[in-house]
């Protein structure tokens, strides 16, 4: 009979953590709530580090103490030390590490201990630390399947390691990483001591995820949503977006009003006003991803954001004249099949309104993730909606500005 209800305890389990792993953290934590304790530590140590912190940081606080209860001394420990940790950080995804060990440890030492410590953890190094916990090398299972038995762990180390801190962002931290390919990374703080470990893995399963969001972000879709999330929640997500982007459609429809009798008395000046937006808008997008792709890979570095500006309008500049010609010439072929004497200028106006929107709309597409980040908030969120209004009034401001100063 103990043994049915373990049986069952680890198809809960496991039934726990498959549907966790579908979910946001908010979703995870709401499906968390209904199971043991004891239950819920053994999921949350199976899902990726840093979406576990995400879970716990969404429990109620007593469920989480009890949680944190149930957890073993080390994993307890881990958890409470990363949530010190900012978002994005490589603190945020920290194990605890199971092979700690004193320099003097002999190797046959050693692998006993490693015998036991297998049969509940997955061990990859072991790490040599001193009496203050100052990390002083990494013992490879290699290096204990070769050593003799007698030799101290001291003499077979591979001494100053390479570690991360916790501090770290983690696109710093791949950057760093990119050429080493080891499983696991040891984590330590400026003075040298382990704090953790962070494996391979999970960085690059968590950067992954952070791109992939990032188109989302980009038009107000919240970075939880998952394709499981309840309409309701994904509504509370979006909506409140697409008021805002509501609100920025009024202005760019105001200007239009402003031109209003511009427009009575040019007709023609409607059929184009989609075609000088939709190309401004374009224009601004590859700029924007342009932008963010650099700041997510970290090849944007301090000072250069003026050469990024710069080389937007530029391209803006270059895009919308080659463009505009193609655009001009069919706004003359328009104006003369309706009889329009003011073809050529309206051509003209074409012309000049698109090299002119589109040197704005690629400034905005770099300036719009500069200026989010500038003001500490993430340079995807919204700048989409941001970017839409400023290439919308841009444009349509533009053209049917010069129409009424060059025309009537």
């Amino acid at each position: 009979m103990e043994h049915q209800d373990d049986a069952g305890s680890v198809r809960s389990v496991h039934a726990l953590t498959l549907a966790a792993a579908r979910l946001s953290p908010t979703a995870a934590a709401a499906l968390f709530s209904d199971a043991p304790p004891a239950n819920a530590v053994s999921a949350l140590q199976a899902l990726s580090p840093g979406f576990a912190q995400d879970i716990l940081n969404e429990l109620s606080p007593s469920y989480r103490k009890a949680i944190l209860a149930a957890a073993a001394m080390p994993q307890r420990v881990q958890w409470l030390r990363n949530e010190r940790y900012e978002d994005d950080t490589i603190g945020r995804l920290m194990e605890p590490p199971a092979a700690v060990f004193a320099p003097e440890q002999t190797i046959g030492e050693t692998v006993a201990e490693v015998r036991e410590l297998v049969k509940t953890t997955l061990i990859t190094y072991g790490f040599v630390v001193d009496g203050e916990g100052r990390l002083l090398g990494i013992v490879t299972m290699r290096d204990l399947l070769l050593s003799d038995r007698n030799d101290s762990l001291e003499s077979v180390m591979l001494r100053d390691p390479f570690f991360l801190t916790p501090e770290t962002e983690l696109v710093d931290a791949m950057k760093m990483v990119v050429t080493r390919h080891f499983p696991v990374y040891p984590v330590c703080d400026s003075e040298g001591r382990l704090l953790g470990q962070v494996r391979g893995q999970a960085m690059f399963e968590e950067q992954a995820y952070e791109i992939s969001a990032q188109a989302g972000r980009m038009v107000g879709v919240d970075k939880e949503e998952r394709l499981s999330t309840p309409w309701p929640l994904s509504l509370k997500f979006r909506h409140p977006w697409l008021q805002l982007n509501l609100v920025t459609a009024f202005l760019a429809a105001a200007v239009v009003g402003i031109f209003q009798d511009t427009i009575d008395q040019i007709v023609i000046l409607a059929a184009f006003l989609p075609v000088l937006a939709g190309q401004s808008g374009n224009t601004g997008c590859q700029a924007l991803a342009v932008a963010l792709r650099g700041m997510t890979l970290g090849e944007l570095q301090p000072g250069r954001e003026r050469v990024l500006v710069m080389k937007e309008g530029l391209l803006g500049f270059f895009n919308g004249a080659l463009v505009g010609v193609v655009a001009g010439a069919g706004m003359y072929i328009a104006a003369r099949m309706q009889g329009n004497p003011a073809a050529l200028m309206l051509a003209g106006i074409v012309f000049l309104a698109m090299i002119l929107s589109c040197i704005v709309s690629g400034i905005a597409g770099a300036l719009i993730p500069l200026t989010l980040r500038r003001l500490g908030a993430d340079p995807a969120t919204a700048s989409s909606i941001f970017l839409t209004t400023a290439t919308d009034v841009a444009s349509m401001g533009l053209f049917l500005a010069l129409a009424t100063l060059l025309v009537l």
